[in-house]
């Protein structure tokens, strides 16, 4: 297996409810490891910059005006294929849907406050790693 690095974000819901330290603490129990971390409070045009990929979605507005509603914190995972064990470990983005044991399940308020991000693949962790990060930011 590969050992690989993923984006991972807990959002303002999460970070409002002192949930940082759990959240982190399911993504270490998984085999993950933070490599790189740091709370932010983004600006409005930080939240429209990360998430451009979404500019034309009917929910944009309400997404990046959460986002930057609250500090958040920005992690960078490190593990055996952890682009694909940081969305298992995150659940289903609807916390309906989410299976039991995941940070969805147990912390999402809805399909909007769902408490994390994280990458969908290398691509785009690559390019959210690097939107946060200075390569020297990261440590191993």
């Amino acid at each position: 297996m590969a050992i690989e690095r993923t984006f991972s974000m807990i959002k303002p819901d999460a970070t409002k409810r002192n949930l940082t330290g759990a959240i982190t603490k399911m993504l270490e129990d998984a085999g993950l490891r933070v490599v790189a971390s740091k709370r932010v409070h983004m600006s409005q045009r930080e939240a429209e910059a990360f998430y451009a990929v979404h500019k034309e979605r009917p929910f944009f507005g309400e997404l990046t005006e959460f986002m930057a509603s609250g500090p958040t914190v920005v992690q960078v995972l490190e593990g055996e294929n952890a682009i694909a064990k940081n969305r298992e470990v995150m659940g289903a983005t609807n916390p309906v849907d989410a299976d039991e044991g995941t940070i969805r399940k147990a912390f999402a308020q809805s399909i909007g406050e769902n408490s994390v991000h994280g990458s969908d693949a290398p691509e785009t962790a690559k390019e959210e790693i690097a939107f946060w990060f200075a390569e020297k930011d990261i440590v191993g």
